[in-house]
Formats: structure tokens, sequence, C-alpha cells
């Protein structure tokens, strides 16, 4: 039931800008909240942000204040990650997963209700 789609990475140079986008069903947006993660090969998945799907609490790594912003988009069904003054170290395939906005905020994985097929960030110049 839960259905969602990433789009928006792409190779970027250091300090450069880039946009994500996750399109969620109606019904995934409506009910839950949509969180990032992020991965490299070999290292487990972590959290990076996430936005509520009531009253739009949000939540950052600490890696990340002051540079992404995460936002919804109701009519569109989406949610953004924008992405500013970005390092090598942000490279990585870039998911988004709906679940309960605890869930989403303490990085409990497993108990999150559905995923995207990720989408790869490359910061480099």
């Amino acid at each position: 039931q839960v259905q969602l789609a990433e789009s928006g990475g792409g190779l970027v140079q250091p300090g450069g800008s880039l946009r994500l986008s996750c399109v969620a069903s109606r019904t995934t947006f409506d009910y839950y909240a949509i969180g990032w993660f992020r991965q490299v090969p070999g290292k487990e998945r972590e959290g990076v942000a996430g936005v509520s799907s009531y009253n739009d609490l949000t939540y950052y790594a600490d890696s990340v204040k002051g540079r992404f912003t995460i936002s919804r988009d109701v009519a569109k069904s989406t949610v953004y990650l924008q992405m500013n003054n970005l390092a090598p170290e942000d490279s990585a395939v870039y998911y988004c997963a709906a679940g309960h906005y605890t869930y989403l905020k303490e990085a409990r994985v497993q108990y999150l209700e559905g995923w995207g097929q990720g989408t790869q960030v490359t910061v480099s110049s």
C-alpha cells in the first residue's frame, strides 16, 4: 500500500545545491510522516531529516543542520529535501521512507512502512 518514488539526485560540485523529491501516494502522504535517509556502500543507513504528516514537526541530523531543509507540498503529495552547501561527505544514495514520526526520528528502520528506490547524490569537483 505504501508507495514512494525519489528523484533529483545527480553530480554536483562542493558548495553546490540540489533538491530531492519524494512523491508519495495520496494515502501514504496523508497518513504517514516521511523522512530521508542516506547510505554509502558498507555503511549503515543513517537518518537525515523528516517531517510529520499533520503538524509539520521536523527533525534534522546534526551533520546537516543549517544546510538541509525538508518541506511538504500537500497539493503534489511530495516531500522535498533542499540540500545546500554540499560537501563530498554528503555523497550517498538517498532514500525516502514513510512511517510514524517517532520511528523516523529515532531511525528505527525495521518499524518503517515503506521505502523508495533511492537516488544517487555525488558531490565532487
